[in-house]
């Protein structure tokens, strides 16, 4: 929006980007508001003596005049020569001047000028356009301009919200008819980066954004509006506030239609407008009640029309004698059912009918509507019922689903590893409402909460340790018997493991402690004359780079830019098995007594005489270190990329490429598991060498597609002192054996965890989680690479896991030759058993 006097001052610039781009300029002068607009948006103008027309030069020198017209009501069609440009047109939506059948859709071509309307009407009056078949949307496959609830049964039955229409949710005042204006809203504004003009007639901004974070996080709605927001719930907010530059509130007193139909022009690129609410009683403070609804619906259907942007508006009411004077393009009215955790939709379009329902479950706990079941629960689930499809029905999984959100995004601590990871994989079955999954989840899930001695004394611990509740006691042995869990889901393996259960004190260098968690003191440098004093060394080797890096990130910088897109699921890992192979998981009795579980992969008989060979990569951590990736310094916001740049390193949000091949699996690994709603993923840059190097060599159609990043100058020497170091103490330690080198591996494990710990009370001289994963991710590609080369020799990928277990089907005692076998860095073990036995892992 400019002023009259910088408008004439930049016309020809304006007239330029309106000619070029498309581009639309609010022009104000005093209290009068005018478009200067591309000719699109009144085709008629291109007619020579359509409506009064001005050279470019007069036009700048008259603009104050011309604006005076224009906002009267009569177009002013500027000239470049005697060539028509751009139009001068009044910003009211409801002018005459602006009829929906004279403005065409941005980025539509005309169908051929207009002709003069029939019956009466003033002679000052544009003609009206006309439009063709060939001009609609239909043909597109999708929603063009349009938006969506976020509901995927209420976006079927409504089709979505289309563009040019006013869609009314109609709904007694306690049933949550805002809800759903307030999800249409979250979805295209938070989600979808999209535009929205929130116009709220009843909530002010503080209520909106206290619905918002309990919606996203799960928090109760009552204690938030006390002000008591979790330490979780703070982040979120922070995070919100970051992502919330397209959500415009309007909450100001004596709001009009008339008013949100002057500022919508105003905002760029508007994809929705939510009036929340019309309401039905009487009020002498609210404009938009009473008597005064039938003439406001009327502007907002008008607005609509003329933006060509869907606007949904909330009225607190069912009446149908009500809903008849109101000026609504769709109905899509609650009802509240007998059963509590059900309300009925019904979508009904004029002039069709009813066209759709659906049913909604409502959360008003949690300010938010959710798809409901087809048969929700009366009861919560018991042990005893876990083996039935209700185990991941009704609202007790749900419940658990959000329960465990605090602990599967490492904002809080406090539960042990393999627990964390179960509820992880319980979040992404009931997601996608795959009740099998849910089934074999639950005994593992049982198991490991039944490990838990303590629970964590906070909100959080008692809200998870509730949901754990509602299928059997968390604290005690669960009764539900062994069930097979999911191929490969991550609930039976600790963070970061090579899927191997070590004696008791042993660490691999493969994986972290065996709770995943780092334990007071281990931020502490080792003692002179220490077996491996790994954290020194690491240290050392950051201190001296040339790169001058910064190994510690402020804490009051934590909470936004690149760092709260991080997550330990950028890690790649595989959990693999092949689609034609059997994999069950047995319980099993170690020599010393401990009762673990392992697999066991029936092989087809198609696949021909062989054995299982089982490969075990040394030291992939450390072993990664000799040449990682990354960005020592800042990490900086250099948005979507035409690209990938080679001098850079860091984070990029990627489209998931498509992979043909059934006898390898994804070479992202389980980050294809948890896509965002676009269907994007952030990841590391070993993952994007890996993705371009699979394009190069004709693996992949296409390069990734960069749609954001964070990156900063690249280096891949930064940790090589340490990995020479750990080479060189790893080759004397490894023939001896003993406490020595169990210590070796302890403070190595120890060290390359402080590149990130996750308790702020953790002291360590670390916290760099771009590090951290981009080592990880490293570790990960190196051991999908090296299976790939097997393959591609001609080789049978049975089970890809982890960075470091690989199975194959091969000859007896004839492991694949494309890995070195041994003890060193990057060589493997190899060990051979029988088809249908228990496949040993670890010290087995």
């Amino acid at each position: 929006m400019v002023s009259a006097t910088t408008a004439r001052t930049t016309l020809y610039s304006l007239v330029k980007l309106a000619e070029e781009e498309g581009r639309t300029t609010v022009i104000t002068k005093h209290r009068v508001r005018v478009l200067l607009a591309p000719l699109d948006r009144l085709p008629a103008a291109r007619r020579a003596d359509a409506f009064p027309a001005h050279v470019l030069s007069a036009a700048q020198r008259d603009l104050g005049d011309l604006i005076t017209r224009a906002a009267r009501g009569e177009p002013q069609v500027l000239l470049r020569n005697i060539t028509p440009v751009a139009v001068l047109l009044p910003a009211a939506p409801t002018s005459r001047a602006l009829s929906s059948d004279m403005v065409a859709r941005p980025g539509v071509a005309p169908a051929g000028g207009a002709v003069n309307s029939q019956g009466p009407q003033d002679r000052s009056s544009a003609p009206r356009r006309l439009a063709t078949l060939g001009e609609t949307s239909v043909l597109s496959g999708s929603l063009v301009g349009g938006a969506m609830f976020g509901l995927p049964g209420l976006d079927a039955a409504t089709g979505g919200l289309q563009p040019g229409r006013l869609t009314l949710v109609a709904a007694a005042p306690n049933v949550g008819g805002s809800l759903l204006g307030l999800a249409a809203a979250r979805r295209t504004a938070l989600a979808e980066c999209r535009a929205v003009l929130y116009a709220a007639s009843g909530p002010n901004r503080d209520d909106i954004f206290r619905r918002i974070i309990s919606a996203e996080t799960g928090g109760d709605y009552p204690r938030l509006k006390q002000g008591r927001l979790t330490e979780h719930e703070q982040q979120v907010a922070r995070q919100l506030v970051q992502a919330g530059n397209e959500l415009y509130i309007d909450d100001g007193s004596n709001l009009t239609a008339e008013d949100i139909a002057a500022t919508a022009p105003e905002v760029s690129s508007l994809a929705l407008v939510v009036v929340d609410r019309l309401q039905a009683a009487a009020s002498p403070r609210l404009p938009l009640s009473g008597e005064g609804l039938p003439h406001a619906s009327q502007v907002l259907a008008t607005l609509a029309r003329s933006l060509q942007v869907p606007v949904l508006a909330v009225v607190d009411s069912d009446d149908p004698a009500l809903l008849a004077l109101l000026d609504a393009d769709v109905v899509v009215m609650l009802t509240a059912t007998d059963a509590p955790d059900r309300v009925h939709v019904a979508v009904t379009e004029r002039d069709v009918g009813t066209i759709g329902s659906a049913y909604l479950r409502p959360d008003l706990l949690h300010a938010r509507f959710l798809d409901a079941d087809v048969a929700p629960l009366d009861a919560a689930p018991s042990p005893e019922g876990a083996a039935s499809w209700q185990v991941g029905g009704g609202t007790a999984a749900l419940e658990l689903a959000e329960a465990a959100l605090p602990y599967t995004s490492g904002q809080h601590r406090g539960v042990p590893a393999a627990l964390t990871h179960g509820l992880a994989a319980w979040r992404t079955a009931v997601a996608g409402g795959d009740q099998e999954t849910l089934k074999e989840i639950l005994p593992s899930l049982l198991r490991a909460a039944a490990t838990v001695t303590q629970w964590p004394n906070t909100h959080e611990g008692h809200r998870l340790t509730a949901a754990l509740r509602l299928y059997g006691p968390p604290g005690s042995a669960p009764t539900a018997p062994d069930a097979p869990a999911v191929a490969g889901a991550p609930a039976d393996h600790a963070p970061a493991d090579s899927g191997q259960d070590q004696d008791e004190g042993e660490v691999a260098e493969n994986e972290e402690r065996p709770d995943g968690e780092l334990a007071p003191g281990d931020e502490e440098e080792e003692p002179e004359g220490a077996v491996f004093p790994a954290l020194r060394i690491l240290k050392d080797a950051v201190k001296k780079s040339k790169m001058h890096p910064i190994p510690v990130i402020r804490l009051d910088e934590r909470d936004s830019g690149p760092w709260p897109l991080i997550s330990e699921d950028m890690d790649g890992e595989p959990r693999w098995i092949h689609p034609d192979v059997t994999s069950t998981r047995v319980a099993h009795i170690r020599a010393n007594g401990r009762r673990v579980r392992r697999d066991q992969l029936d092989v087809p008989d198609s696949f021909g005489e062989g054995t299982l060979c089982l490969i075990d990569r040394n030291g992939s951590y450390p072993s990664a270190c000799s040449g990682v990736p990354l960005a020592p310094n800042k990490l900086l916001h250099t948005g979507p990329l035409d690209a990938y740049d080679k001098t850079r390193a860091g984070i990029y949000l990627i489209d998931i490429p498509a992979w043909p091949r059934t006898d390898m699996p994804h070479p992202l690994g389980r980050l294809i598991d948890r896509p965002d709603q676009h269907g994007h993923v952030w990841v590391t840059t070993p993952h994007i060498k890996q993705l371009q190097r699979l394009h190069r060599d004709g693996h992949l159609d296409a390069p990734a597609t960069i749609h954001d990043s964070w990156t900063g100058k690249y280096n891949e020497s930064l940790f090589k002192p340490f990995y020479e170091a750990a080479r060189k103490t790893r080759a004397e330690l490894v023939q001896t054996g003993g406490a020595p080198y169990k210590t070796y591996k302890t403070r190595l494990s120890i060290a390359l965890r402080l590149l990130w710990p996750k308790r702020e009370a953790q002291n360590s001289p670390f916290w760099r989680p771009d590090w951290r994963m981009s080592m990880v991710a490293e570790a990960s590609v190196r051991h999908w690479t090296m299976a790939f080369k097997a393959v591609q020799e001609g080789h049978t990928l049975l089970a890809l896991r982890n960075v470091d277990a690989a199975i194959f089907w091969t000859p007896p005692n004839t492991p694949p030759a494309t890995y070195r076998i041994g003890t060193g860095f990057g060589e493997v073990k190899a060990k051979f058993i029988q088809p249908g036995h228990i496949i040993p892992e670890g010290e087995d």
